[in-house]
């Protein structure tokens, strides 16, 4: 069976050891929203949009714990394997594909610069009214 999946090509993000345990760093792109690389107490190495299905808090800000990540706005929970938000809420952040090789951390080039690139962070603040005559 074929797919029509490109085969990745890796792009070299940084050194495991670049990654804070327990945290995050984050990769600019030239369109879109940063990519969170996030690293667990186990060695776990997950990618997903810096981005909160709920109201698009940064992620890479949150608290990693096992294969999850608090949102540092409103605590929600979200899988880092999958991005899907943990149940009652519902929601989903895009994730990125890696892959760690002696000890280095790649991304797919492809979901780079095409992925989610069309999201943008929520304007916090309250609504902007337009005054009437």
């Amino acid at each position: 069976m074929t797919t029509n999946q490109p085969t990745p090509d890796w792009k070299l993000i940084c050194s495991v050891d670049d990654i804070p345990v327990l945290g995050a760093r984050r990769v600019a792109r030239p369109q879109g929203l940063d990519v969170a690389v996030f690293r667990n107490d186990a060695g776990g190495v997950f990618a997903l949009l810096d981005r909160c299905p709920h109201k698009g808090g940064p992620l890479s800000q949150g608290i990693v714990f096992g294969t999850q990540v608090a949102c540092p706005l409103h605590n929600w929970t979200i899988g880092l394997c999958d991005g899907q938000a943990s149940a009652p809420d519902e929601g989903c952040t895009p994730k990125f594909a890696v892959k760690v090789e002696n000890g280095a951390v790649y991304l797919d080039s492809h979901e780079l610069a095409t992925l989610a690139t069309d999201l943008a962070r929520p304007i916090a603040g309250p609504a902007r009214r337009t005054a009437t005559a």
